[in-house]
């Protein structure tokens, strides 16, 4: 259970300030993804990261079973999985991506996912046990 809180504490703040940022910047976000869209590099590089903070989840916290932590290996594995897809097809994800930053709607509720997700895993994280 301590890596699971370790992990979750590292996580859960992780996605607050994600979830924050999208909120506080949603006006701005289409422009700045657009930009993004149109440097391959950059989405290559940012798959590079994403593969290897999930690939450390997944070493140190590959737990299928008792409850939330399943929630930290689920995550891990969907990070290694954006990173391996980021690398293999990044030109192919710029589009997809631009065309996700035009739904303003689906941007705010994506950041509210990430408050929710972050509230929760922040809270096992630091709560007594």
């Amino acid at each position: 259970m301590t890596t699971s809180r370790t992990i979750a504490g590292l996580l859960g703040p992780t996605l607050i300030a994600m979830g924050a940022a999208v909120l506080v910047n949603l006006d701005s976000l289409p422009a700045m993804v657009q930009q993004v869209a149109h440097d391959p590099a950059l989405i290559y590089v940012s798959g590079i990261l994403l593969f290897v903070a999930g690939l450390s989840i997944v070493r140190a916290h590959n737990i299928w079973s008792g409850g939330w932590p399943v929630l930290v290996t689920a995550l891990g594995w969907l990070a290694l999985l954006g990173g391996l897809l980021r690398m293999f097809f990044p030109t192919r994800l710029a589009g997809i991506a631009a065309q996700f930053a035009e739904g303003r709607g689906l941007l705010a509720g994506s950041a509210f996912i990430l408050l929710l997700l972050g509230a929760f895993l922040s809270y096992e994280a630091y709560s007594r046990e």
